[in-house]
C-alpha cells in the first residue's frame, strides 16, 4: 500500500519537492561546521609557525659555514693529492707495458731458439732419411712461428721483418720434404701399368704390376724401421697421406681389384723378399667359367689386402692422425669395389632356379667372413654394408633376376619369325609341372566319391547327359611353335611360385601378367607390315591368340592354392586378359579377311560391269577377272589348309566367295539390256563360279575328307543359291522364270525380289505381250 501511495504522489510532483528542501537544509548545516573548523586550524598553524621559523634559519646559517669548509679542504684535494696520483698511475702503466714488452721478447726470442735448433735437427734428419722426424720438427718450427704471431698480434698488432722471413723459410723446407716424400714414394711403391687403350681383355692387365720396396734401413735396434712406413708417418704429419692413399686407391681399384672382380680368368701372384718388400703380378689361368664365384674373388682381393697391410700399413703408428691409413685406403675404395663385388660377381651368382635357393647360404657365410676379415685388418669400420644386405636379401634379388630373365626370353620368343609352326588337337596338353597335395584326406575323399556308384537316396539329375570328352578343347589347327614355347616359359614361371617366399610368389605372378602385356602390345606392332602383307600369317596369329586366350581361362585356376595372399584370396586369375587377346586375333584376321576382300573386288572391277560381251574384248576382260578371283581363293586355300580350324577356315572361305558372288549378281542386276549372246556369256561365267567355286574348300590335306566341307557350300554362301537362280534366269525363257517364280512361292522368290526379276525380265527379253503378261505374273 505505502508503495503504491509513494508511486501516486511521485506522479504528482509533490514528494520529489519535499525532498529538495530536506536535503538543502541538511547541506547547509554541514557548511557551516566545516567553516568553524578550518578558522581554528589556521590560527593554530600560523601561531605556532613563527619560532619554528627562526630556529630553522639558524640551522641554515651553520649548515652553510660548513660547507664552506669542505669546498676548502676538497680543493686541496683536487690541486695536491689527486696531481701526485695521476703520476704514480701513468710510472705503473710504462713499467706495466715494459712488462710485458719484456715477457713478449723473452718468448720471442725463445721461440727463435728453438726454431733454430728444429731446423738444424730437420736437416740432419732429412739427410739421414729420417722422414718422420724430420716431418715433426717441421711441425714444431710452425707452432713455434704460429705461438710468435699471435704473441705479437696481441702486442698492438706489431710484427717483426724477421718473422715473415722465418715463415717464408719453413713454407719452402716443407715444400722441400713434400717433394722428397713424394720422391721416396715413387721409388717405393713401384706401378707397371697397361696403357688405357690397351683395357679390353683380361689379356691386356698382364702388364699389371705392383712393386712394394719396404726399403729397411739400419738402426739402433734388432728391427730396422721401414723406409715406406718412416714415408707414410711423415706425410701424415703434413697433412698429404690422404691425397697420396687417394692417387694410390684409385689406382689399385682401376688396374688390379677391379680387374680380379671382372675376369675369372684373372689371379694374383705375390712375390716375397724378407726385408725387400714384395711384388704382386696379375697372371692368367685357365677357366671355363665367364663369371668369378664370390669365394674366388674374396680370396683374390684378400690376398692383395693382406700383401698391402703386411707391407705398408701394419707397422704404423701414426700419432698425428685420427685413422689408420688401412681405414683411410678402406674408406676411400670401398664403396666402388663392394659396388664392382654386386655388378659383377654376386649378381651372376644369384641362383636362376628356386631349388637352388638353399645352396646359396654358402655365399652369405663368405661375404660375411669377407668382411670380418676386411675389419680385422682395419680396412673396414662399417657394421653394415650394402655388399652383405645384397647378398642377405637373396629371394628378392632371385626374383628380380628371374622376372629379368624371364622377360628376355618372352621377348625374343614374341620377335623371333611366327611362321615356324606346331600342330595342336584336342588332346594336345602342356606339361603342367607336378605341384604339391594341399590335403591329401581331402583329395582321397573327393576321388571316393566321384567313384563312388549313386545310391537309390541321390536324387537323380534333371538331364543325365554328360559333357564330351572334347568340351572347351582346342581344335585342330597350327600355332607358332615360339607361342608354344612362351606358354611354357609362363608355366615354369609360375610353378617357381610354388614354395617360394610371398614376396617373390607374388613378383613373379605378375611378371607372368607382365609377359602376357607384352604379348599384346609387342607381337602386333613388330609384326605389323607382315601380318597384313601374308594371309599364313595371319591365320597363324589368329590362332595363337585364340590358343593363349584358351590357356588363359584356366592357368590362374591351376596354381591359385599354392600361392600366398591375396593371390590365393582370387588375385590370381587371368581370365581378364581372355576378351583382350580374342579381340587381338579376331581384329587382326578381320583386317586380312578385309584386304582380300579389296583386292576380289579390284579384280572384279576390270570385268566392265559384265557389260556388252558379245563383245570379245569386254568377255575376255570379264573371264579374266573371274579366273583371277577363283586363283585367289584356291590361293588362300591352300595357305589357310590345315593352319585355321576348320570352322574357321570354312566361314572365312565362305564370306570371300560370298564377297565376289555378291559383286557379280549386282553387277547383272544393273544391267538395262541383255542380248541372247550376251546372256549366254554371263551364264557360262557364272557356271564357272558354281563349278569351281565349291573346290576352294579345301580346310584338310586329305581331298576325300574335303568334299564334305564342299557339299556344304550354301551355309557358308549366303548368296550361293542366288547366284544358281540366277544362272538359271541367265539361260530360262518366259515361262520357266514365271514357273520358278510360282506366285511368290518358288525358289526364284526367296532369292530375288519382284523388282529384281522384273529388271532382269526387262532385260533378257524384248517388249511383247508375252513379256507383259509373264510382267504381270510377277507379284
Amino acid at each position: 500500500m505505502a508503495s503504491f501511495v509513494t508511486e501516486v504522489l511521485a506522479s504528482s510532483g509533490k514528494l520529489e519537492k519535499d525532498d529538495l528542501s530536506c536535503k538543502i537544509s541538511k547541506l547547509s548545516q554541514k557548511v557551516e561546521e566545516t567553516k568553524d573548523e578550518v578558522c581554528d586550524m589556521i590560527n593554530k598553524r600560523y601561531s605556532e609557525f613563527l619560532p619554528s621559523l627562526q630556529r630553522a634559519e639558524e640551522l641554515m646559517a651553520q649548515v652553510a659555514e660548513v660547507s664552506k669548509d669542505i669546498e676548502m679542504l676538497k680543493s686541496c684535494i683536487a690541486n695536491e693529492v689527486s696531481q701526485d696520483l695521476q703520476v704514480a698511475v701513468t710510472e705503473y702503466t710504462e713499467l706495466k707495458q715494459q712488462l710485458e714488452k719484456n715477457s713478449i721478447v723473452i718468448t720471442v726470442l725463445r721461440s727463435l731458439q728453438e726454431y733454430d735448433l728444429a731446423m738444424e735437427e730437420y736437416h740432419r734428419a732429412l739427410q739421414e732419411k729420417k722422414y718422420t722426424v724430420a716431418a715433426e720438427q717441421l711441425e714444431k718450427v710452425r707452432a713455434g712461428l704460429y705461438l710468435c704471431v699471435d704473441s705479437l698480434k696481441a702486442w698492438k698488432g706489431c710484427e717483426l721483418q724477421l718473422l715473415r722471413a722465418l715463415s717464408s723459410e719453413h713454407t719452402v723446407q716443407r715444400e722441400n720434404l713434400i717433394y722428397h716424400l713424394g720422391d721416396e714414394w715413387k721409388k717405393l711403391v713401384v706401378w707397371k701399368l697397361p696403357t688405357s687403350k690397351e683395357l679390353s681383355a683380361a689379356e691386356s692387365f698382364l702388364k699389371t704390376e705392383l712393386r712394394l720396396c719396404s726399403g729397411m734401413q739400419a738402426g739402433d735396434g734388432s728391427d730396422p724401421p721401414s723406409l715406406l712406413a718412416s714415408v707414410l708417418q711423415a706425410l701424415a704429419i703434413q697433412g698429404q697421406l690422404n691425397h697420396k692413399i687417394k692417387l694410390f686407391g684409385q689406382v689399385l681399384l682401376k688396374y688390379m681389384l677391379k680387374p680380379l672382380i671382372s675376369y675369372s680368368s684373372l689371379h694374383v701372384e705375390v712375390g716375397e723378399q724378407p726385408g725387400q718388400g714384395a711384388v704382386l703380378t696379375l697372371q692368367l689361368e685357365e677357366t671355363s667359367a665367364e663369371h668369378t664365384s664370390p669365394s674366388q674373388v674374396y680370396t683374390r682381393l684378400l690376398a692383395v689386402l693382406r700383401v698391402l697391410h703386411a707391407h705398408m700399413f701394419g707397422t704404423l703408428n701414426l700419432l698425428f692422425t685420427l685413422k689408420k691409413v688401412s681405414i683411410v685406403l678402406g674408406d676411400m675404395i670401398w664403396e666402388e669395389m663392394s659396388d664392382c663385388i654386386i655388378r659383377e660377381c654376386l649378381l651372376y651368382s644369384i641362383p636362376s632356379n628356386s631349388s637352388q635357393l638353399s645352396k646359396y647360404s654358402m655365399v652369405i657365410k663368405e661375404t660375411e667372413e669377407f668382411e670380418k676379415t676386411l675389419k680385422e685388418l682395419k680396412y673396414l669400420t662399417m657394421d653394415s654394408t650394402d655388399l652383405l644386405q645384397y647378398a642377405r636379401n637373396v629371394n628378392s634379388h632371385f626374383a628380380s633376376k628371374k622376372c629379368q630373365d624371364v622377360i628376355v626370353a618372352a621377348r625374343n620368343l614374341m620377335t623371333s619369325e611366327i611362321h615356324n609352326t606346331v600342330k595342336i588337337s584336342p588332346e594336345s596338353k602342356l606339361s603342367l609341372p607336378r605341384l604339391p597335395s594341399l590335403d591329401s584326406k581331402d583329395n582321397a575323399k573327393q576321388e571316393a566319391d566321384r567313384k563312388r556308384p549313386p545310391s537309390a537316396d541321390t536324387p537323380a539329375l534333371e538331364n543325365e547327359k554328360q559333357l564330351g570328352q572334347r568340351t572347351l578343347c582346342l581344335p585342330v589347327c597350327r600355332i607358332s611353335e615360339s607361342v608354344q614355347q612362351l606358354m611354357e616359359l609362363t608355366l615354369a614361371t609360375l610353378s617357381e611360385t610354388v614354395g617360394s617366399s610371398s614376396q617373390c610368389a607374388i613378383q613373379l605372378f605378375y611378371t607372368v601378367r607382365n609377359i602376357f602385356q607384352l604379348f599384346y602390345d609387342v607381337v602386333p606392332t613388330y609384326h605389323k607390315e607382315n601380318l597384313l602383307k601374308f594371309p599364313h600369317l595371319a591365320a597363324i596369329h589368329h590362332n595363337n591368340c585364340m590358343f593363349i586366350a584358351h590357356h588363359l581361362l584356366t592357368l590362374g585356376h591351376q596354381f591359385r592354392p599354392h600361392l600366398p595372399q591375396p593371390l590365393s584370396d582370387g588375385a590370381a586369375t587371368f581370365v581378364d586378359l581372355v576378351p583382350s587377346f580374342r579381340r587381338l586375333g579376331t581384329e587382326c584376321f578381320l583386317a586380312q579377311m578385309n584386304a582380300q576382300k579389296a583386292e576380289m573386288l579390284e579384280r572384279l572391277s576390270t570385268a566392265r560391269n559384265f557389260a556388252n560381251l558379245d563383245d570379245d574384248e569386254n568377255y575376255s576382260a570379264a573371264s579374266k577377272a573371274v579366273r583371277q578371283v577363283i586363283h585367289q581363293l584356291k590361293r588362300l586355300g591352300k595357305v589357310w589348309q590345315d593352319v585355321l580350324p576348320v570352322n574357321i577356315y570354312c566361314k572365312a572361305m565362305g564370306s570371300l566367295l560370298n564377297t565376289a558372288i555378291s559383286e557379280i549378281i549386282t553387277k547383272i542386276l544393273m544391267l538395262e539390256d541383255i542380248s541372247t549372246e550376251d546372256g549366254d556369256h554371263l551364264h557360262t561365267l557364272c557356271q564357272t563360279i558354281i563349278d569351281e567355286g565349291p573346290l576352294v574348300f579345301l580346310p584338310l590335306p586329305d581331298e576325300n575328307k574335303n568334299r564334305k566341307y564342299q557339299e556344304e557350300v550354301p551355309i557358308y554362301v549366303k548368296k550361293w543359291m542366288s547366284f544358281k537362280e540366277l544362272a538359271i534366269v541367265l539361260q530360262a525363257n518366259l515361262q520357266e522364270i514365271v514357273d520358278r517364280w510360282a506366285d511368290g512361292k518358288g525358289p526364284l522368290a526367296l532369292e530375288f525380289t519382284s523388282n529384281e526379276v522384273k529388271n532382269l525380265i526387262r532385260a533378257l527379253f524384248q517388249n511383247t505381250e508375252r513379256r507383259a503378261v509373264a510382267l504381270t505374273k510377277i507379284k
